[in-house]
């Protein structure tokens, strides 16, 4: 497998030189541009250093990205009924990435789990009906057609103050639903 062509979209992505590379990793820009043209091949220890770097681990960057999967049908979600609230999954995988987006259909006068403190931020989004957030002791009005987003170091979550169905797209980064 010719790696070179990898490395370089990541470090362009990162918005590094070959000079700025060569520096992180202790190796000559020249190498850098030898191993991006494929005309040198890196030892495993060398490959680590750079992926490092880079912010990726090998398991990463082997990984096939054609098998990735872009498109989830209304089958492949999964529902869990909680006693107030519907709440679906809506990438089935989402624990394996780096968001988590759900589905929460609150019904009328429901609340869903109050959450911890804990790293990350969220953003939510009302389809339909009205929510009020509550963000430590801030308790905020949310109505169909805005949204919310917070850093998630405080006691957090979404209720439904009215007698109708209120449905919102909620994500959690990093997954935490």
């Amino acid at each position: 497998m010719k790696v070179g062509n990898k490395i370089k979209e990541r470090r362009k992505l990162l918005q590094l030189t070959q000079q700025e590379l060569a520096n992180r990793c202790e190796l000559t820009k020249g190498y850098i541009s030898q191993l991006e043209s494929d005309s040198v091949s890196p030892s495993l220890e060398t490959l680590e250093i750079i992926l490092e770097v880079l912010g990726m681990n090998l398991s990463d960057f082997f990984k096939d990205d054609n098998n990735h999967k872009i498109i989830f049908t209304k089958e492949e979600q999964y529902q869990k009924q909680f006693d107030n609230y519907l709440q679906t999954w809506l990438v089935p995988t989402s624990q394996e990435h780096v968001m988590e987006p759900i589905c929460v259909e609150l019904h009328e006068l429901g609340e869903t789990f109050h959450d911890y403190p804990h790293t990350g931020e969220e953003f939510g989004y009302v389809i339909e009906g009205e929510i009020l957030v509550i963000y430590g002791d801030e308790v905020l009005t949310c109505k169909s057609g805005e949204s919310f987003y917070f850093i998630s170091n405080k006691n957090h979550y979404i209720k439904n103050n009215s007698d109708s169905i209120a449905k919102v797209i909620w994500v959690s980064c990093p997954p935490n639903f």
